[in-house]
């Protein structure tokens, strides 16, 4: 298993050729719930637009074609087409691939009087109001702000634990085909096969996969089209696009 995988491992009903559901930890669980965090923009980009269904791609690419002398004087295309992420994102470039890197905002200059540092503006070279009104005559605000430089993560974001991500790390969960979550009991993978009607133990199958980048593009867009997720990706193809005939417990 390489750095940049994680492995899952699949209960597999080989009657039907379905993935029962997938046991999995702390980061299979946050890469799903970063899902919900993701612009359509930036959903579109990772699929690209021949691979969505329905007819957004085709807004996305009118927008593309769209010259921007017909935008606002404030808006831009690639604020809408690459959208910048603003909620929390626990590892992008571990299961998605980045899109775009986010643009740091330039830090505004302001100047400030000598004698009345209290007083700025963002235009150098200003005359200072309070200055000629005390009778010190022309005094300017040439005088640069400096700003203090700010730790990021400690001064906008406080993580609810030293691991970070959305859910605790010392749970093991189960997601079913779905994608439905929750955290793995006895009692829950009971009531699951009672739920599919699986009464026949004997057809239930483990197998351990590697979930990558590659993957990870597979599932969200399976996700936007399939009730059975993890069956789209594990079980109906192999990464060379060839059927899975046989299923190995591991």
């Amino acid at each position: 298993m390489s750095a940049s995988t994680m492995s899952l491992k699949l209960l597999i009903d080989s009657k039907h050729n379905k993935v029962v559901f997938a046991e999995a930890g702390k980061d299979f669980v946050d890469f799903l719930l970063d899902l919900l965090a993701l612009p359509l923009g930036t959903v579109i980009q990772l699929l690209t637009k021949p691979a969505m269904t329905g007819c957004v791609a085709n807004l996305y690419g009118s927008l593309e074609k769209l010259d921007e002398s017909y935008l606002q004087p404030n808006q831009n295309k690639d604020s809408i087409l690459k959208p910048t992420i603003t909620t929390q994102i626990t590892n992008p470039s571990f299961l998605l691939p980045n899109t775009k890197t986010p643009i740091k905002p330039k830090t505004p200059k302001l100047y400030y009087c000598p004698r009345h540092p209290g007083l700025v503006s963002d235009i150098q070279n200003s005359v200072c109001s309070q200055c000629r009104s005390q009778g010190y005559g022309t005094v300017y605000l040439n005088q640069e702000v400096k700003f203090a430089v700010t730790n990021d993560s400690t001064s906008t974001h406080t993580a609810t634990s030293d691991q970070g991500g959305y859910v605790k790390g010392v749970v093991t969960y189960t997601v079913t085909d779905d994608l439905s979550v929750s955290p793995l009991s006895m009692v829950s993978v009971v009531i699951l096969l009672n739920k599919l009607n699986i009464k026949d133990f004997g057809v239930l199958k483990e197998k351990v996969v590697e979930f990558g980048i590659d993957e990870g593009i597979k599932l969200l867009k399976a996700s936007l089209s399939s009730k059975d997720a993890l069956t789209a990706v594990f079980l109906l193809q192999d990464k060379d696009g060839a059927p899975v005939s046989k299923l190995e417990k591991k």
